[in-house]
């Protein structure tokens, strides 16, 4: 084992005093509102990140003092190199092929398609055919030898990193019937334990005003079937909606002007209207949280419909009843949230995330045409804008994103049969984007050529290129939040001394070692430099997440040991302040020359 690097006497890492001090910021990451149990509330932060300076040990002479390595003196370490650093990141677009009957098209290769991106071709660079789970074919990716290829098991290989499912079951309590629930996840539990495949990954969430993960992700579908029900046992608040919403309308029905209940009718939407951005703020927080893992990533959200226009049907009944009442419908466009819906599919195409929607109330009847209400003007109508609200944010979700919406069917475990067809069979479009560096929002269109025309082609309808930074910073969370680690760098984390403080917390030692071998270096004159930067975040067992920072590490070793330094490791010491308890640090490495990452988490308990 290659001995790490040891400090001479003299050099130590920075005083206190000389320290950057980054508070945990509770109000964002989505660890904060991701709780163990139904009521359990964050109000502390959690950790405070010390980042040292001058505290790396870098390659030495026996006896000589180590080179300055101060992360803080340039931000372009790489300013005089006489050569430019391409990052080549690839985005994958997962494409399903219908025919007329609905069936899945299958032998279709990389020329069969054409890919554009805001209207302009681009080169499809990685190609996968993926059948019955396992890879059939591959154009632009590293294969077997082709004889190897012909002895090879006739089983469809396990398909890579970047093709492997993580699948969220996302049971929204708070926009549920209970009995609809129930027999929802009685097929979704029957769907786990039949349509999962080796290697994929399924995780439980709920949200009861708050998201709640109710078990994480985990290889075994049985494990996430079982604690299904424990979710029958809550109560569903959907039921609520239905009693205020019976409430108004009685009260439009009785009511003899309309300006006796135009405030009723505001309230009542405004109301609702604050509790559909809180909904949608938490499926904004679990995108979010998803961005770093690798693969394609689907969110089965089950519940009876989300309001993409809340109080739409009210204002409705109110023209309806009020014949000649102007001005109330167009009241009712105040409370409009197609623009979030619309942020809100944009983010998910940005992280390849699609969203699979199931409506658990399933066959729709009309609800205000009873006996009592029969004389009542247009309540059919009514009933019919309440349900198309409720279920156009579910196409509209779902159909951004490249999955379905699973809406007026009783037959269940016919659509999600549909939505296991999806995992199974596939085609995925690989290209480079032309620009990585400007955050910007880019269109996505998928055609057939010719000879394959008349198939019916569904995919998601954009992506994000994201900058090198915002990639890192997701990928740490992702290993705060999921425990996700990849390390092609063979990065070790070692944790050191801990030192009590006043405070009652900790002062924590964490020593980063990298493989010297592993980075890619750019020769100078009398040297080798290198260029490494580190993302650094951490997590207590309540949910409190640091925020992640970034730290350049100019690495530079003298020519004449460069050779000797390749079989040892380049050490980054830094410091943490922690309450006790459990603690989990996650640590991206990024080698800028190399343009190759990777990310470890350990845990501590103080």
């Amino acid at each position: 084992m290659p001995r790490s690097f040891q400090p001479v006497a003299g050099h130590c890492v920075a005083p206190l005093s000389g320290m950057s001090y980054l508070r945990a910021g509770l109000p964002h990451g989505i660890a904060q509102r991701f709780q163990p149990r139904a009521g359990s509330v964050v109000t502390t932060a959690a950790v405070f990140l010390l980042l040292t300076l001058g505290s790396a040990v870098a390659w030495a002479q026996d006896g000589g003092a180590p080179a300055s390595q101060d992360p803080t003196a340039s931000e372009d370490v790489t300013s005089d190199f006489f050569a430019e650093v391409i990052d080549v990141n690839v985005v994958n677009v997962d494409v399903y092929v219908t025919g007329r009957d609905g069936k899945r098209v299958e032998g279709l290769g990389k020329d069969d398609f054409e890919l554009l991106v805001d209207k302009n071709p681009v080169a499809i660079t990685n190609f996968y055919a993926v059948e019955g789970g396992g890879v059939r074919s591959t154009e632009g990716v590293d294969t077997l030898p082709e004889a190897e290829q012909r002895t090879a098991d006739p089983t469809p290989p396990r398909l890579p990193e970047d093709q492997q499912l993580h699948l969220i079951v996302y049971v929204d309590n708070f926009n549920l019937h209970p009995f609809t629930r129930n027999r929802a996840l009685g097929n979704v539990r029957t769907f786990l334990r039949s349509r999962l495949h080796a290697g994929d990954r399924v995780m439980l969430v709920s949200y009861d005003r708050s998201l709640h993960i109710r078990h994480p992700f985990t290889s075994d579908p049985d494990l996430i079937a079982s604690a299904l029900f424990e979710l029958e046992e809550l109560t569903g608040h959907a039921v609520h909606f239905d009693s205020e919403r019976r409430d108004i309308m009685n009260e439009i029905y009785e009511a003899t002007e309309a300006y006796q209940v135009r405030g009723r009718a505001a309230q009542y939407a405004e109301s609702l209207f604050s509790d559909m951005r809180f909904t949608l703020d938490a499926l904004n927080e679990m995108v979010e949280s998803l961005a770093g893992l690798p693969g394609r990533k689907g969110i089965l959200y089950v519940s009876d419909g989300l309001s993409m226009r809340p109080g739409e049907d009210v204002f409705h009944a109110m023209s309806e009843h009020f014949q000649g009442e102007s001005g109330v419908l167009l009241e009712g466009q105040r409370y409009d949230l197609s623009r979030n819906f619309q942020a809100l599919t944009s983010r998910a195409n940005a992280n390849r995330v699609t969203f699979y929607a199931l409506e658990a109330a399933g066959l729709r009847t009309y609800s205000y045409m009873d006996a009592s209400n029969a004389s009542f003007n247009g309540g059919s109508q009514v009933d019919q804008v309440h349900f198309n609200n409720l279920q156009s944010s579910l196409r509209f979700m779902a159909g951004e994103t490249g999955g379905f919406a699973m809406v007026n069917t009783n037959d269940f475990g016919d659509v999600l049969d549909r939505m296991g067809d999806d995992f199974e069979h596939y085609y995925s479009l690989g290209f480079s984007p032309a620009s990585t560096e400007s955050g910007r929002y880019h269109r996505i269109e998928v055609r057939l050529k010719d000879k394959v025309r008349g198939l019916k082609v569904r995919h998601r309808e954009g992506f994000r290129d994201k900058p090198v930074t915002t990639r890192m910073t997701d990928g740490t969370l992702a290993a705060l939040n999921y425990g996700y680690e990849r390390n092609p760098l063979g990065v070790e984390l070692e944790f050191g001394e801990r030192a009590p403080q006043d405070n009652g917390h900790y002062l924590v030692s964490l020593k980063v070692k990298i493989p010297i071998g592993a980075l890619s270096f750019f020769p100078q004159t009398d040297q080798q430099r290198g260029k490494v930067r580190l993302y650094v975040g951490a997590m207590d067992s309540e949910g409190g997440v640091a925020p992640v920072q970034e730290v350049p590490v100019p690495i530079d070793i003298p020519q004449a040991q460069y050779e000797e330094a390749r079989s040892k490791f380049y050490q980054y010491e830094m410091k943490l302040l922690m309450r006790t308890g459990r603690q989990v640090v996650a640590v991206g490495v990024r080698d800028d020359i190399g343009a190759t990452s990777g990310f470890v988490s350990r845990g501590v308990d103080l």
